[in-house]
C-alpha cells in the first residue's frame, strides 16, 4: 500500500534512505524517491538537503535534480534561488523532457504563465523534430503547453493540433484544460458538479504519470527455479504462490487491472532467493513474512530493477519464455497461450 499520510511519506523516505545506504550503486534513484516522500511529508527542507547530496555526488541526471530542486525550493519559500537554478537549466537546454516539464510547470504553479509557456515551446522546438518521433514525455510537454496556452487565451497552433490529437482521454483537451472549469465548483447544480467531478478525474489521469514518477508500480516476478526453492525453504509462502503458472497469471492480470484503472509507471522485478534473503535480514524480518514481499519488490523497483511493462508484441515475453509477448502472456486470454 502506497503511503498516504505526511507521516507515512517520511517514513517511507527513511527507509529509501537507509536502503541507500546498503546499495550505493543505487543511490540516485533511491534518494530522489525519498526526496519526493519527503517532499510530500512537507519535509521540504530534508527533501532540498538530499538533493543538494545527489548534486555532489557525480549524478547521472543533474539537470533533472536541479529541477527538482527548483521546484521544491520555490514551494517553501526559496524563490530567488529556485529562479537562478531555472534560468541555469534553460541555458543548458537539457536533451531530456522532464527537466523542462518541472521547470515549466513549477513557473505556472506561480502564475508565470509566459515564462511558463516560453519553457515549454523551448523544449518542444529542441526535443520534437522529424528525427525524433513523439514520445510519451514530449507529448506531456505539448499537453502542459496546451494548458498553459488555454489560460493565457491564445489561439490554437499546430502543435496544440497535435497535443488534441495524441491525448485519449475521455474529455476533450479543449474542455479539460478550460480556465472557466473552476466556476463550477461554485455550482449549486448536482450535475455541474458531477462533469466536474469526471473532468477533474480525467485530468488525474493525464497527470499520473508525472505523479508516479517516484512510486513506480512493480510486481515481483519469481523465475520457476526461484519459486521452487523459495517454497522448499519457506513453506508458509505457499499460500501466495499456489503453482509457478498461477504466479505468471497473477503478474499479468494484476497489471492489466492496474493499467486499465489508468495507473502508469508499471513493471516488473525479478526476484531471487539470496537477495529477498539479504533484504530481509537488512529489514530484521524473517523471509518467510508474506508481507515483505510487496516491500522488497518495491525496494528494487525503487533501485531502478524493473523492466516496463508490457513488452511490445513482439518483443519476448516478460516471463522469459522465450516467446513473443503476443504469443504468450500478451495473448488476448489463457487459450491463447496453449
Amino acid at each position: 500500500m502506497r503511503p498516504d499520510t505526511p507521516a507515512e511519506h517520511i517514513a517511507e523516505a527513511e527507509r529509501l534512505i537507509r536502503t541507500a545506504t546498503r546499495y550505493p550503486e543505487d543511490q540516485e534513484p533511491l534518494l530522489l524517491q525519498a526526496a519526493a516522500h519527503l517532499e510530500l511529508g512537507d519535509a521540504r527542507d530534508r527533501a532540498s538537503a538530499l538533493y543538494d547530496l545527489l548534486l555532489t555526488s557525480d549524478p547521472a541526471d543533474p539537470l533533472l535534480i536541479k529541477a527538482l530542486q527548483a521546484a521544491n525550493l520555490w514551494e517553501y519559500g526559496h524563490e530567488a534561488e529556485a529562479r537562478a537554478l531555472i534560468s541555469g537549466i534553460r541555458a543548458a537546454a537539457p536533451a531530456e523532457p522532464a527537466p523542462w516539464e518541472i521547470i515549466a510547470e513549477a513557473l505556472e504553479a506561480h502564475d508565470e504563465l509566459e515564462a511558463s509557456h516560453d519553457c515549454f515551446t523551448e523544449a518542444a522546438t529542441l526535443l520534437i523534430t522529424e528525427d525524433a518521433p513523439l514520445t510519451q514525455a514530449t507529448t506531456a510537454l505539448l499537453t502542459g503547453r496546451h494548458r498553459v496556452r488555454r489560460l493565457l487565451g491564445r489561439p490554437h497552433d499546430d502543435w496544440d493540433m497535435v497535443a488534441d490529437t495524441r491525448h485519449i482521454g475521455p474529455i476533450p483537451l479543449d474542455e479539460l484544460h478550460d480556465p472557466k472549469r473552476i466556476w463550477a465548483l461554485g455550482s449549486d447544480d448536482p450535475s455541474e458538479l458531477r462533469a466536474e467531478i469526471a473532468r477533474l478525474r480525467a485530468e488525474l489521469g493525464d497527470r499520473r504519470a508525472a505523479l508516479s514518477r517516484p512510486f513506480p508500480v512493480a510486481l515481483l516476478h519469481w523465475p520457476q527455479r526461484e519459486l521452487a526453492e523459495l517454497l522448499t525453504s519457506y513453506p508458509t509462502l505457499s499460500a501466495e504462490y499456489p503453482s509457478h503458472g498461477t504466479h505468471l497469471a497473477r503478474i499479468e492480470a494484476s497489471l492489466r487491472a492496474l493499467a486499465a484503472s489508468g495507473t502508469t509507471n508499471l513493471g516488473i522485478v525479478t526476484a531471487s532467493v539470496p537477495s529477498f534473503e539479504a533484504f530481509a535480514a537488512s529489514e530484521k524480518t524473517s523471509p518467510a513474512s508474506p508481507s515483505l514481499l510487496a516491500e522488497y519488490a518495491t525496494t528494487l523497483a525503487a533501485r531502478g530493477k524493473a523492466t516496463p511493462w508490457p513488452p511490445t508484441p513482439t518483443a519476448p515475453c516478460w516471463c522469459t519464455s522465450g516467446k513473443p509477448y503476443a504469443e504468450c502472456h500478451g495473448a488476448t486470454s489463457p487459450a491463447d497461450r496453449r
